[in-house]
């Protein structure tokens, strides 16, 4: 698991700030001691039509309790949206594996092998349809169920909770393990250790957040804008097509200090809970009691 999140900027002094201001006037680059990197004094927005402009214009709200949240209210593989006659996880599995087979006597529905180029690892996964096998490929909400019921859902009619829950933008098929990592964490709490698939896993979150008017928290949003920002032309996705770009290297073993959660209500939330000294998200002032375990 990873996230964004960065340390808290250096305060730069007044003339340093002084000296910012007054370059950006004339239209020159300093380094803005604030941020860190090369600025002319504003803090970019992105292009008209990119994921980051998007990002920055999401609601921003503090999360919603869970109560009442319940999977089977967005009805996930019962309803056939697209009227093809497969459940949304066939169709997900036949439109992101590779070398697919079917299962005989279902008309070409029920995928029965394949192979996964995995978005989240970088991996390539084989797929076999079994009860031992399957868990190896799931398929992952990019804007998970809970997390939605958290910002809105809760307040949506069931139409459109069926159509978020089946909605093949927010659903890719995936690494089962990373999947389970990922839990109901955001983009604050939990991104691709794939590295090079960060930019279009977020800006397919803001995708479907607008579409949906998903509202997120500002830690998220801050997330949001930080990944984006290193790629400001990431386009707004405006279909299902395939999001991670073709054969990138991965970067699947990310630092510890990469994982990074604001509170224990981030951790359990994300699934990571309890965390314990030596693993990735653990940090000791966390850790109330001091007995190396913390959001207990």
């Amino acid at each position: 698991m990873t996230s964004p999140s960065a340390p808290s900027p250096v305060r730069p002094s007044p003339a340093a700030r002084t000296l910012v201001v007054v370059l950006a006037v004339l239209g020159l680059a300093a380094c803005d001691p604030a941020l860190g990197a090369t600025s002319t004094g504003s803090d970019p927005t992105g292009a008209a039509g990119s994921a980051l402009a998007a990002a920055r214009d999401l609601t921003v709200k503090g999360r919603a309790p869970m109560t009442g949240y319940d999977r089977e209210l967005f009805s996930y593989g019962s309803v056939d949206v697209d009227e093809n006659g497969c459940d949304a996880r066939n169709d997900v599995l036949a439109r992101d594996l590779d070398d697919v087979t079917y299962k005989a006597g279902t008309r070409d529905c029920v995928v029965a092998s394949g192979t996964l180029q995995d978005p989240y690892s970088g991996e390539e996964i084989a797929f076999t349809r079994g009860q031992d096998t399957s868990s190896a490929v799931q398929i992952d909400h990019v804007v998970a169920l809970a997390d939605a019921w958290q910002k809105g859902a809760q307040q949506w009619d069931e139409a459109t909770r069926e159509a978020f829950g089946n909605d093949p933008m927010n659903l890719v098929a995936v690494d089962g393990p990373l999947n389970n990592a990922k839990g109901s964490g955001d983009t604050a709490t939990w991104l691709p250790p794939n590295r090079a698939a960060r930019c279009g896993y977020v800006a397919r979150q803001v995708a479907v957040k607008q579409t949906y008017d998903v509202w997120v928290t500002a830690a998220e949003q801050d997330a949001m804008v930080e990944v984006l920002s290193t790629c400001p032309d990431e386009p707004l996705p405006t279909s299902d097509a395939s999001w991670w770009p073709e054969g990138a290297d991965a970067d699947a073993a990310p630092a510890e200090d990469d994982v990074h959660y604001a509170t224990c209500a981030d951790a359990r939330a994300a699934g990571a809970a309890p965390l314990h000294e030596g693993e990735p998200g653990y940090r000791a002032e966390m850790d109330g009691d001091g007995d190396g375990t913390a959001c207990e």
